[in-house]
């Protein structure tokens, strides 16, 4: 493998990172206490990638399996145990596993354990998800909206739902 093409083509550099401090407010809070933080949109690192940290409660329920046909997304768990799902069976992650999910690739998580549980999850591209968290929010607060908006609201945000197998 090789280094891609220089995106940067300046002599000298730029001071131009990012500070995010570790006790930032959560962007999203759900009903049942889960927290997401958005640690780099896409917007910040101009479509690149993004990073989340979700923080689940004990027996927080996560998305059905779904995949997507314009992104990847990785998950690393920081603490507790997440089960993942990766289109074949249930895998109970803890602390430092990391799952991959290429484009395509059926997937899911959630935390059925009593205790709280919380992981990055990386998205390459930088698709702008911060909508789709804040809608399942706004669903969870005040009701789902019926089969027709759901399946648009799926559309929108590259979510295709499959059957567990």
């Amino acid at each position: 493998m090789e280094y891609p093409e220089a995106r940067y083509l300046g002599e000298s550099g730029e001071a131009s990172a990012t500070y995010r401090p570790a006790d930032h407010n959560a962007e999203v809070i759900y009903p049942n206490g889960a927290r997401f933080h958005y640690v780099a949109t896409g917007g910040l690192t101009r479509g690149l990638f993004g990073i989340y940290r979700l923080e689940m409660t004990a027996e927080s329920f996560g998305p059905a399996p779904h995949f997507h046909r314009t992104f990847s997304e990785s998950f690393y768990v920081l603490a507790g145990t997440v089960q993942i799902y990766d289109g074949r069976a249930w895998i109970d992650a803890q602390p430092d596993d990391f799952v991959h999910v290429p484009e395509g690739g059926i997937h899911a998580f959630r935390n059925e354990s009593s205790a709280p549980a919380s992981m990055l999850i990386h998205f390459a591209p930088g698709a702008p998800r911060e909508g789709y968290f804040e809608a399942n929010a706004r669903f969870a607060r005040d009701g789902r909206p019926g089969d027709a908006e759901m399946a648009e609201f799926y559309r929108a945000h590259d979510n295709i739902l499959v059957p567990e197998a």
